[in-house]
């Protein structure tokens, strides 16, 4: 039984310089290949350095979050990054791109468009490279899969990561060849449409996630009173991702080696050159 962490941030800064040993733990916990999506051209070599050290896998992309401190230059790097870096094995998507319409700055203009520049020309050059996209959609999906419409590509692939949107948004994704990333938002029992979702979408269009450190699964968060009184707020982590598969598990009435072979399978769908690289490690 192995798990695939389809979106994992193991170089963010609440890890500090730990990434390869929360890695190691998370491989004894049957995680045997994590995707690590960059957010910055300031970490392009960060999450490359730690794909290649912890047998893993990495996508170069910028974030719409990153987008208002994001240089006029930086898709040309990321264009140029894409070019060097093109016949690395562990190169699997663009990404982390897409939209951001909940953070209300990020609604109005000018980043707004900014947002949607950086988005669809993000969208060019993975059209360009032949590579998937990892898609951030948060209040966003009708505006990015109109992006992803009217790039007019044939053969999309990749995954809308986070994904909260309705059933009819979810099979517009996946009739466009996404898949749809899940985490450790569905292990709470409040997150009643999500886990509608998660039970009702057919089992092919559904991949594992944890987005850590970020999107804690409810057995690490803490609420605000909580936080104000001195408790730390846990931090996700791939480790964490069998456990939250076995609350996915439970939804759906499958076995937790069951849904681990099909989001296995699907993964692999989604970022066709994961294959190589699982069958070697």
């Amino acid at each position: 039984m192995m798990f695939i962490d389809t979106h994992c941030h193991l170089d963010a800064p609440e890890f500090g310089t730990a990434g390869l040993a929360i890695r190691a733990e998370a491989a004894r916990h049957q995680v045997g290949m994590c995707v690590l999506p960059a957010v910055e051209v300031a970490n392009f070599e960060a999450v490359r350095a730690l794909a290649h050290a912890g047998g893993d896998s990495y996508a170069l992309g910028i974030h719409p979050l990153y987008v208002k401190a994001a240089h006029d230059d930086d898709l040309d790097r990321l264009d140029a990054a894409l070019q060097s870096y093109r016949d690395d094995p562990r190169l699997v998507a663009v990404g982390e791109i897409g939209l951001d319409l909940f953070v209300p700055e990020l609604c109005l203009e000018p980043l707004r468009a900014r947002q949607q520049h950086f988005y669809l020309t993000q969208l060019k050059l993975a059209r360009k490279y032949g590579l998937p996209v990892l898609l951030h959609v948060r209040r966003s999906v009708d505006q990015v899969l109109k992006g992803l419409r009217d790039m007019a590509r044939a053969d999309w692939h990749g995954i809308a990561h986070a994904f909260n949107g309705s059933e009819q948004q979810a099979q517009s994704f996946i009739d466009l060849g996404f898949k749809l990333g899940f985490g450790g938002a569905v292990t709470y029992e409040r997150a009643l449409q999500l886990r509608r979702l998660a039970t009702n979408l057919p089992l092919a269009s559904i991949v594992l996630e944890t987005d850590a450190p970020d999107m804690p699964p409810h057995w690490l968060y803490k609420t605000a009173q909580q936080r104000n009184a001195g408790e730390v707020q846990g931090l996700n982590s791939p480790a964490e991702l069998p456990r939250i598969a076995a609350v996915l598990a439970e939804l759906r009435g499958l076995s937790l080696a069951g849904l681990a072979e099909a989001t296995t399978r699907n993964a692999l769908a989604a970022l066709p050159r994961l294959g190589a690289l699982v069958q070697l490690e």
